[in-house]
Order: C-alpha cells, then sequence, then structure tokens
C-alpha cells in the first residue's frame, strides 16, 4: 500500500511568516483552532467499493519543536495519529505500531511515511514546522496546502513558510494554484467560513491551493 498524499496546514500571514521566537505571533485564534481540530480529525468519505478494515485515524506530522509547542494537556493531539520526527531519536525509540494516537517518534520524514504506510491511516497532515514543511514540500506526495492567511495586522515573523502563495504569476509558475471555496469546503467537509474573518483584532481567511505539476 502506498503512504497517503500529504497536505501541508499553515497559519500565515501575506508574506508566509509563521513564527516569531519559536512562537506564534498572534493569540486569542479558537475559531482559526477550531477548524484545525475538525479538519485534521475528519475522516473523509468511505470509497465506494467497501474496504476490509478501513482507516480509522487521520494522521499529523511535526518536528519535535512544534510537538513541545503543544500544551502537555493536549498531548497527543486527540483523535489523530501524532508522529513526531527528530534527528535525535534512534531506531529502538520508535514504536512499530500504532493502535492508540501516539505519538510516533522516527527520525526522518522517510520513516514518518514508512509508518503511515504500516498504518494505514485515511489523510496525512503536515503540521510543522518550517524545516519539516519544506522537506515535505520536495515531496511529490505533497499535494494541497490548506492556507488560514492572516490578513491584518502586519506581524513581525523571524520563520517563513518555504512556499510563496499569493495571487500572482510566481504562484501558478511554481505548479501551485489556489482552489474554489467550493472546492475547499468539498475537501474539508464543512462549509468553511467564507471571507475575512476577525478575532481578537487578527484579520485571516481560508484558502486551499494545490499542486498542478
Amino acid at each position: 500500500m502506498l503512504p497517503p498524499e500529504l497536505t501541508l496546514i499553515v497559519a500565515a500571514t501575506r508574506t508566509m511568516g509563521i513564527g516569531r521566537s519559536g512562537t506564534l505571533p498572534w493569540t486569542g485564534l479558537k475559531k482559526e483552532m477550531a477548524y484545525f481540530a475538525r479538519v485534521t480529525k475528519r475522516l473523509p468519505p468511505p470509497p465506494s467499493s467497501p474496504s476490509p478494515s478501513p482507516p480509522a485515524l487521520n494522521a499529523v506530522i511535526m518536528g519535535r519543536k512544534t510537538w513541545d509547542s503543544i500544551p502537555p494537556k493536549f498531548q497527543p493531539l486527540k483523535g489523530r495519529l501524532n508522529i513526531v520526527i527528530s534527528r535525535s531519536h534512534t531506531g529502538s525509540e520508535q514504536q512499530e505500531t500504532a493502535a492508540d494516537e501516539g505519538p510516533v517518534r522516527v527520525d526522518s520524514l522517510d520513516q514518518a511515511l514508512a509508518h503511515l504506510k504500516a498504518a494505514s491511516v485515511a489523510r496525512a497532515f503536515v503540521i510543522g514546522g518550517a524545516q519539516i514543511y519544506g522537506a515535505a514540500l520536495e515531496l511529490e506526495e505533497a499535494r494541497r496546502v490548506l492556507l488560514t492567511r492572516v490578513l491584518s495586522p502586519d506581524f513581525e515573523c523571524d520563520t517563513f513558510f518555504p512556499l510563496g502563495l499569493g495571487e500572482d504569476a510566481a504562484s501558478r509558475d511554481s505548479g501551485w494554484v489556489k482552489r474554489s471555496k467550493e472546492e475547499l469546503d468539498a475537501w474539508v467537509g464543512e462549509t468553511v467560513a467564507g471571507g475575512a474573518q476577525e478575532e481578537s483584532g487578527t484579520r485571516y481567511e481560508f484558502e486551499m491551493w494545490e499542486r498542478v505539476d
């Protein structure tokens, strides 16, 4: 069985900033965080042909710093198989099976994909940080970015998503295109709030980009 395609899910500013000093530049986006939780938990519709053992979980793949940034009371992220990548992990530290939500600890993205293949998950989401995003974008399995575009204010960032996704020809030339809201709704399985949203003085909107090369 092939590993599932990868969907990167990220909140980023207009200049693709995603962090500052190891934390998120913004706070108080409870509705945005709830969207993240719903989308990464929700299983896709079952295939038309019956499967003897349909996948029971989606997976979230993250680096160690992203894992450490999750408050301990929320570790692991519930209802999802958690896979944590760190070069400090050795083969003896990896879990060979994933009967629960993890975390499964691996030392590379390649090993994470191998585990996904063995675990037979439904969907796989890459949730950060920048280095893991960059490694994922190098793989043909990376097919989609679910982007929360932070519109204002202009947050100062020192960490950036390694792909420019703008409304210009450069994005199209890079092999990525923005999909319609209807296509976003269909893929995530809900009617996503359209247009600019605002929480705690921060404006943002939900987008979906897909690779077309």
